[in-house]
């Protein structure tokens, strides 16, 4: 054992560790108090930030909900960034209360505790559902003492080995169906109340479900923390190091058939790329780490740069704002933040004028800053909501560290501790600068159905959905005359939707309410009428009307809703879809994705409209090599017989770029039942398609074993 009772040992001991704490302090900042921190925000003219919790009543936040009450509930998740055990995590759920009314949290009750990965939860029933992987949870105080003693565990088998990338992030939709991030992990997924039905495999998309009709399916997406979804219930997500993406198609719909070329259906909308302003430095972990990467990838003669700062690498929380608390030029927009930039960006979305998304911008006042960047290298934003007052709540986790270990050099990690700040944690509330945080009574638990009815017109969102989710969990039909007549006669496009899911909610949609929606004067109300007209084959003409819609996103609608009626006029209006928009490769997507747009009647349609062979195009022999790449993967004999046979018709023989991209597409889809098919196999091997002769003699060996 070593002796430091000697006096100079002992000095020597002491000097050391004092440089080694002064060089620590360099390196890494200390933490400061609330109202310090309050000092170091940058935000935009006209806003204030203001503390609306702190530690002791919340730690380490990662989201916050308002229920039907006004009852603020916070998940904390204190045992980030290091995994923890089932049944042994520490996280907690409590309830803020503003005791005083001086619109600061002064009172916490602990709702449920050691919850292992809690990061979201959402009100259903007088409680709440809890995302904490491997399960999503119900959770209940069923007795009023403010403590949960219910609990049902609703859905098991989601991925639990990095709490940076599992099931999350609970949105209720405008459709009545509850949508979460899964980040396209792997999983088989389980619905206690489906019990013996078989697991369902989850990877590569995220997760949607209903439990009011006790329905569970996959979505499109690979949504880390952070998922909103707007008035007309297009759905974002954010992902580390792309702040902002739309989900363009619905999975019900690109995985209609196995068969489709592509089914990737998420697009980056941000027409500035993944830059942000932050007034922070890098930390000098990610400095070193990034120095010695660069230095790696240019000895290797990689073309490839990694940067340290002012590039979105931790983006998180997307929320759209859609309240009446801040001026009006803000409804629609999407607050991002970047944890480790330390920074809330904001994003203007317009609808694109040709394809079927929107196009995410600064604002010009903030082309080259943020809407709310801090100098404190602890803010760490991870989360956003807009509560009942209108006003933004920013959830700050507020570490020294938000990195995973796994991810960082073993020496540049000695000297970081990454629990240090979780005795702290933040919510800040932003407001215009001439506002005041006001108490707003809240007490939609005890409201009539018919003055619920009466809530789908107000200005903000979370007083909308909230009474949406209350009329459906009611089933209370008596309010279906006065909904339908909202469907008709309000003259808020918002609460015309809010109306017509109210009715699909209540088991109450017919037709004629449908077509009146059809008809809507919003193209938001349009294109979601489009959806629920595809439960009635009476309304098929209406919606075959709408692909001449004059918005994109509408025409793209009824695009997708038309594969799902079963009518014999289906191919020939997907075949006017190609003529009208096939340029657009998201339309040709959504054509090939139904079976009817997949099938030989669609291209016999196509050739009986002199229009799109008339012509070669490269994005009509793009269309064509998909379309062959479905049948050749579907391999039905008498179908790849009778399009071979199609291929011989004079208006496709007499160009050979439409016979060449067909035997390419062929070629494509037949690979995998080839590896069944031992003919079939020694036939593709001698497919070429790089003159006429080749081409002909790859039809004739196909035709040979079709």
């Amino acid at each position: 054992m070593k002796n430091f009772n000697h006096p100079r040992k002992a000095c020597l001991l002491m000097f050391s560790l004092a440089m080694s704490a002064t060089c620590l302090a360099q390196r890494y900042s200390g933490p400061l108090s609330p109202e310090e921190a309050l000092k170091k925000f940058k935000i935009q003219d006209g806003f204030k930030i203001e503390v609306y919790a702190a530690e002791p009543q919340v730690f380490d936040p990662v989201a916050l909900e308002f229920d039907e009450q006004g009852n603020a509930f916070v998940v904390e998740m204190p045992d980030y960034p290091y995994e923890v055990e089932a049944g042994k995590g520490k996280g907690r759920i409590r309830i803020l209360q503003d005791v005083n009314g001086d619109g600061r949290i002064d009172r916490a009750t602990v709702f449920a505790e050691n919850i292992t990965e809690a990061t979201s939860i959402l009100p259903w029933k007088g409680g709440l559902i809890v995302t904490a992987a491997p399960h999503i949870l119900y959770l209940k105080d069923t007795n009023n003492d403010g403590q949960a003693d219910q609990k049902e565990i609703l859905f098991s088998g989601f991925f639990d080995n990095n709490s940076e990338a599992q099931i999350t992030s609970l949105r209720y939709g405008i459709d009545n169906w509850i949508y979460a991030n899964n980040r396209g992990q792997h999983g088989n997924v389980t619905f206690s109340r489906q019990p013996g039905a078989a697991p369902q495999a989850v990877q590569g998309a995220d997760f949607r479900f209903r439990l009011d009709k006790n329905k569970f399916e996959l979505e499109t997406g690979t949504g880390q923390l952070g998922q909103t979804i707007n008035d007309w219930g297009h759905r974002f997500f954010t992902e580390n190091s792309v702040h902002l993406q739309q989900s363009v198609i619905p999975w019900r719909y690109t995985h209609r058939h196995p068969y489709l070329p592509a089914t990737k259906a998420v697009v980056s909308i941000s027409d500035h790329q993944e830059i942000m302003h932050q007034e922070t430095r890098p930390p000098y972990w990610r400095a070193e780490r990034t120095k010695q990467r660069n230095k790696m990838y240019q000895e290797a003669n990689m073309n490839r740069i990694e940067y340290a700062e002012d590039r979105f690498t931790g983006a998180s929380g997307g929320t759209v704002y859609a309240a009446d608390g801040f001026p009006k030029e803000f409804y629609g927009n999407i607050f991002t933040s970047d944890v480790a930039g330390n920074l809330v960006h904001r994003d203007v979305l317009t609808p694109h004028d040709k394809n079927p998304f929107y196009v995410a911008k600064r604002a010009e006042n903030e082309i080259d800053r943020e809407f709310l960047v801090s100098t404190d290298p602890w803010f760490r934003p991870a989360n956003f909501t807009v509560g009942p007052d209108g006003y933004l709540y920013v959830l700050d986790y507020y570490r020294q560290h938000i990195e995973t270990p796994v991810s960082i050099p073993d020496e540049l990690k000695a000297d970081m501790d990454f629990m240090a700040g979780s005795d702290r944690g933040r919510i800040y509330r932003i407001l215009p600068t001439n506002a005041t945080a006001k108490k707003v009574t809240v007490n939609l638990k005890n409201t009539t159905s018919a003055k619920l009815v009466e809530v789908l017109a107000n200005p903000n969102l979370w007083w909308r959905l909230q009474a949406q989710r209350l009329l459906v969990e009611r089933q209370d039909k008596s309010v279906v005359p006065v909904v339908k007549n909202m469907v008709a006669k309000s003259p808020d496009a918002r609460a015309r939707l809010h109306a017509l899911y109210v009715l699909e909610g209540l088991n109450a949609l017919d037709a004629k309410v449908v077509k009146t929606g059809l008809q809507d004067a919003s193209p938001g109300v349009r294109e979601n009428a489009i959806i629920l007209a595809e439960r009635f084959p009476e309304l098929f003409s209406q919606v075959a009307e709408k692909i001449n819609d004059p918005v994109p996103r509408v025409a793209f609608q009824a695009s997708l809703s038309l594969g799902e009626y079963k009518n014999k006029a289906t191919a020939p209006t997907l075949a006017k879809v190609i003529e009208k928009y096939g340029q657009d490769p998201w339309f040709r997507t959504a054509v090939l994705s139904a079976e009817a747009g997949s099938s030989l009647e669609l291209v016999k349609a196509l050739s009986q409209q002199p229009a799109f062979f008339h012509k070669v195009e490269p994005w009509k022999s793009s269309f064509l090599e998909d379309f062959s790449t479905v049948i050749g993967a579907r391999n039905q004999k008498e179908q790849v017989g009778a399009f071979l046979d199609l291929l011989a018709q004079p208006i496709l023989a007499k160009e050979e770029a439409w016979r060449k991209a067909a035997v390419a597409g062929l070629a494509k889809g037949l690979i995998k039942p080839a590896a069944a098919n031992p003919p079939l196999a020694a036939a593709l091997k001698n497919v070429k398609t790089t003159s006429a002769a080749e081409v002909n003699a790859a039809i004739q060996d196909l035709k040979r074993l079709y």
